[in-house]
């Protein structure tokens, strides 16, 4: 299946492009028709993997019980699933609201931590849930991004229509042809 991409009314030459969103495209822009699917299916997504890994999370831990390796064990294995789910959810939902610059120390670590990430898999789609369920995920951080840009173009853009002759720079006179 080709994933349809939806781009906004305005043209790329027209002014600044806006960054695209996993699942979304670039349809918040503008939050029509497919915007809004998007925004109902998205959530129901991000529950049934959270539900599935919360089930294979259990699958492993039943395996645990039974192989009878004690209560400490097993309480010792329930509370690093937690500890894990925490700490992922966290970091995703950070890493949602306030984008991958803001991600310092522990947070920001992808390769040394990748095992807590994996566990904590199950806190990391909660809370794209979560969040998915009050806007497209990472949405307000790139709608505040793009609404800048567009402000300095419109601004860049007014400043060029005052000056005169059409020149792009002040002082600069056209090159003559001849």
């Amino acid at each position: 299946m080709t994933e349809q991409r939806t781009t906004p009314s305005t043209p790329p030459s027209q002014g600044p492009a806006p960054e695209a969103i996993r699942w979304f495209g670039t349809s918040w822009v503008e939050r029509g028709g497919d915007y809004r699917v998007r925004r109902v299916l998205v959530p129901v997504g991000a529950l049934v993997c959270a539900a599935a890994g919360a089930l294979l999370l259990r699958f492993a831990v039943a395996g645990v019980k039974i192989s009878e390796s004690g209560g400490f064990v097993y309480g010792l294995l329930i509370a690093a699933i937690a500890v894990c789910s925490c700490l992922a959810a966290l970091r995703n939902w950070r890493l949602l609201t306030q984008g991958r610059e803001s991600l310092t120390g522990w947070m920001a670590e992808d390769k040394s931590l990748g095992a807590v990430w994996l566990i904590g898999a199950v806190g990391a789609l909660v809370a794209y849930f979560l969040r998915s369920l009050v806007e497209a995920p990472g949405e307000g951080l790139k709608r505040a991004v793009y609404d800048q840009a567009r402000m300095q173009y419109e601004r860049r853009k007014a400043d060029r229509s005052r000056r005169p002759g059409g020149s792009t720079r002040p002082g600069k006179s056209a090159k003559r042809k001849g």
